[in-house]
């Protein structure tokens, strides 16, 4: 079990539109966070349009990667309308470009405005698009797991750069989708970068069902984030039944605090005394600034308490072998973990 985790989900509410796509403001945050102990950065995304301009969370996670060395990047992927070979890359690329401090926040889009915009197909009921999500996750770890860890050979003398027989067909068929395979990116540094899924909906727009949500996140998820109420102690027992149900660890619990109260402070103590694995602060209308100005007054966490490389190890998550390897050693329970 990993030490107590603190994620920030950033918004750019009140900024200046130009400043909301400035790589400035993201470096700055990105480093900021770091610097007061943030383990988890977590960048929100959705197809819904908004007040302002919303850059690509998986794009904005890539630029601040080479500005920061410790703090997880984890940007939401929505899996509605969006190929799963495209997120498998996005997200290996990014694990290899932070040099293995990647995750990924699975979300869906139910709302017919984001529907017309692509234009592929109608609007489709939360229980649908969080199976294609769930589908979505399993093939893209099977991509991940397509290249054994061994498979780049780069010899010069022979001009051959890959052994294709530790290249893998996945040959998945869905519901929704068939993919072949393999990817065209390398196992990442982390072989699986970790999964998160929300059981609140980060755009009130687009409303979660629970009864849609909660078998995905207790089947695929390494980290689930419970809002917090006086409903959030039963949620995570639902959570770690349903996760017992099927044969897999609990996830990591993870209370989002979007009300600080008494401050970052408090909500970090009060959290870490009732049991749970790490709280989420969601940045409110003032911005992530004045959120981290308080972290830092505070000294709710220490900088620089997390020694580990990478977030799998940071969060307590061995590194798995893939499916695929000729002589595989299990190191966790479970298939997905």
């Amino acid at each position: 079990m990993p030490d107590f985790l603190l994620g920030l989900q950033p918004v750019t509410v009140g900024a200046e539109p130009a400043e909301a796509v400035s790589p400035d403001f993201w470096v700055r945050v990105a480093t900021r966070a770091e610097a007061v102990g943030v383990d988890l950065l977590l960048l929100a995304d959705s197809w819904v349009p908004g007040p302002g301009p919303r850059p690509d969370a998986v794009a904005v996670a890539c630029r601040v990667a080479p500005s920061t060395r410790r703090i997880g990047l984890v940007p939401t992927v929505t899996t509605t309308h969006t190929e799963p070979f495209h997120t498998n890359k996005a997200i290996a690329t990014l694990d290899l470009v932070s040099a293995g401090r990647a995750g990924w926040q699975v979300a869906v889009s139910t709302g017919p405005v984001e529907a017309a915009a692509f234009g592929r197909r109608p609007p489709a009921p939360p229980g649908r698009l969080w199976g294609e999500a769930a589908d979505t996750v399993t093939v893209v770890r099977k991509l991940w797991d397509s290249w054994e860890d061994d498979a780049v050979v780069r010899d010069v003398a022979t001009g051959r750069y890959v052994d294709r027989d530790r290249l893998h067909h996945v040959d998945h068929v869905g519901p929704e989708f068939s993919v072949k395979g393999p990817s065209i990116t390398p196992r990442s540094p982390q072989g699986q970068p970790p999964v998160v899924v929300s059981l609140a909906a980060d755009d009130p727009t687009d409303p979660a069902p629970l009864d849609a949500v909660l078998p995905v996140a207790a089947e695929h998820a390494d980290l689930v984030r419970v809002p917090a109420g006086e409903g959030a102690p039963a949620l995570a027992a639902r959570v770690r039944a349903a996760a017992a149900d099927r044969g897999r660890p609990a996830p990591l619990l993870l209370l989002d605090v979007g009300d600080l109260g008494d401050g970052p402070g408090a909500a970090v103590t009060g959290a870490a005394a009732d049991g749970w694995d790490g709280i989420v602060l969601v940045a409110g209308p003032a911005g992530p600034d004045d959120l981290l100005d308080r972290l830092a007054a505070t000294g709710a966490r220490p900088a620089g308490t997390a020694g580990p490389r990478t977030l799998r190890e940071r969060l307590g998550l061995p590194r798995p072998v893939s499916r695929y390897a000729t002589d595989p050693t299990p190191s966790v329970e479970g298939e997905d973990r």
